[in-house]
């Protein structure tokens, strides 16, 4: 089918076993199982993206689309291994592999140009082949890859339809060959109907975006009758952050067979990330995890993207991660650990006893954390506030989530992080006597609690002597604390002990914000639990509104 000639040779002299061992910390020569690499069959793929093949758009638009070497080290692998089936018949050796890279390493048009060569090279009559997106607008930028590729190939266009280029549905979006009954089919997670019937290529751009497994469930599924001789599922992503997700389901399966923990010959993973504790601002670290640097990504643009990083830490995250495929605890990084870090400060319990401070009281569910904060304000202006947190947990939740979750409730417990108290639920009795013994030991001027949550304990510790005060959670209450908050971290002014339950609140903190800039700590978007955090910032914002006065000389405010 090749009509051009490339301008580099498809198969260079001793050059594959290189080529193919491009993906990082993986070897396919290393437990291929019954599988053996045919140069000429990998060439055969490489040759049809190189010679068929020209980009859609930019500045290299019309111009052949010729694959860097991790590409055709990629591509290759992908193609190239063949083995033995149970029928005897000679088919691929991947079915399944993970292409993790960060944004502008051509992803989009390398998945097009993957899902074009199967669909016309793979001899495989009535192809159901699918390119998922996780909603309509990116359904259209692959269509439009795919269809341009064809548009320029008068081969290529002479042998299909394409259909469905202006709808507004992704799933209308296909390219149809006819003469056999098969299409290439672009299909959205927003679509209105289920797709899948026997699918035999299936290929997932930007997994971090579904909304959910559904769809990529449905597609894989679909790969399971025995009258396909070799599907193949490719999945394509830049990282997501820390959370349940059918893309970190993925990449940590492509790390273990990466590393040799899970032995998986058909798995094929290519994951190109910068390490969890590689210094993000390093331009080694930017070559480490981006194949393209110099060629499709520009080293001057990320440049200038790490330093808006370091300006703007609530961007941190977002570089990191796009960039760098760095997989950060939250969506968008609210308070920058290393700052939280250098905040640690060096006093104990005892130093603060008989001081005044405020409390914040986050009850949240009683299935999970109760959080009691207590913050000490400055003896003088320009100093810094004092945090002391506590913490309770029912047990059998604990011990539930440390299995699960590997989240170290029992190890906390045990240090005398967190108190665990008996049953599945928050034993409120509990926690109402040990904030009383709190405030014989510390002078709590007011006590700020969540007004839905846990009346009669407020109730009760209202009878008990405590100023409560009822405390909202919206824009109106948080916005000027949650700010406060930032700003007093940023500057190194709030001390907290370096207490490991409360570090790992922050480092999963989110917050939210209006359309007027107001911001409010959000659970929703936290990967995890932040109610330590919470009840610190309603005991900030009850300090930040006490009354001034002047007690022994000294001012607060």
């Amino acid at each position: 089918m090749a009509r051009r000639g490339s301008s580099r040779p498809t198969d260079p002299a001793g050059g594959w076993a290189g080529l193919l061992r491009l993906l990082p910390g993986y070897d396919p020569f290393r437990a291929p199982g019954d599988a053996r690499f045919e140069p000429a069959v990998a060439g055969r793929a490489v040759a049809f993206v190189e010679e068929c093949l020209r980009h859609v758009e930019g500045d290299k638009a019309g111009q052949p689309f010729l694959l860097e070497p991790w590409q055709r080290g990629y591509v290759g692998n992908l193609f190239g291994w063949l083995r033995e089936d149970a029928q005897g018949r000679t088919v691929r050796r991947y079915r399944e592999s993970l292409l993790y890279v960060p944004r502008k390493n051509g992803k989009t048009p390398l998945l097009a140009a993957i899902a074009l060569y199967v669909f016309f090279c793979d001899g495989e009559a009535g192809q159901q082949d699918y390119i998922a997106a996780a909603d309509r607008e990116q359904a259209g930028m692959l269509f439009r890859q795919a269809k341009g590729m064809v548009d320029q190939e008068p081969e290529l266009s002479s042998r299909c339809r394409a259909y469905g280029g202006n709808a507004s549905a992704g799933q209308s979006r296909s390219i149809v060959r006819e003469s056999d009954n098969s299409f290439l089919r672009v299909v959205s997670a927003d679509a209105e109907t289920k797709h899948g019937g026997n699918s035999h290529l299936v290929v997932v751009d930007e997994l971090h975006a579904q909304p959910s497994r559904d769809l990529v469930d449905v597609l894989q599924t679909s790969m399971a009758s025995a009258n396909r001789k070799q599907p193949l599922f490719v999945l394509i992503t830049t990282a997501d952050f820390n959370r349940p997700s059918i893309c970190n389901e993925k990449h940590d399966y492509a790390c273990k067979v990466r590393d040799g923990v899970i032995d998986d010959p058909a798995f094929l993973p290519a994951v190109f990330e910068a390490g969890r504790d590689d210094d993000w601002t390093d331009p080694a670290v930017w070559q480490k995890a981006n194949p393209n640097l110099g060629v499709s990504v520009s080293e001057e643009y990320l440049g200038r993207e790490c330093q808006k990083a370091r300006e703007n830490p609530a961007y941190e995250n977002t570089f990191r991660r796009l960039h760098l495929n760095q997989k950060t605890e939250t969506d968008a990084l609210a308070i920058p650990m290393v700052r939280w870090d250098a905040c640690a400060g060096d006093f104990a319990p005892a130093d603060l006893e008989g001081l005044e401070c405020y409390a914040g009281l986050d009850m949240s569910t009683t299935t999970d954390l109760s959080a009691f904060a207590l913050l000490f304000p400055p003896a003088e202006e320009g100093g810094a506030y004092r945090v002391l947190p506590y913490l309770w947990a029912p047990r059998e939740r604990a011990r539930e989530r440390s299995r699960r979750d590997r989240v170290p409730y029992e190890l906390w417990a045990g240090q005398g992080l967190i108190t665990l108290t008996d049953g599945d639920v928050v034993d409120y009795d509990r926690v109402r006597a040990d904030v009383n013994a709190l405030r014989e030991r510390f002078n709590v001027r007011e006590l700020a609690a969540d007004r839905w949550n846990a009346t009669q304990l407020i109730t009760q510790l209202q009878g008990d002597g405590f100023e409560v005060v009822a405390y909202g959670q919206g824009y109106q209450s948080m916005t000027a604390p949650t700010k406060e908050l930032l700003a007093l971290v940023q500057t190194g002014r709030l001390l907290h002990g370096g207490h490991p339950v409360l570090r790992w609140m922050a480092s999963v903190f989110a917050t939210e914000q209006d359309a007027a800039g107001n911001l409010k700590p959000s659970k929703k978007k936290s990967t995890d639990r932040i109610d330590g955090i919470v009840a610190l910032v309603m005991a900030l914002g009850r300090a930040m509104v006490a009354p001034a006065r002047v007690g022994g000389g000294v001012e607060f405010w």
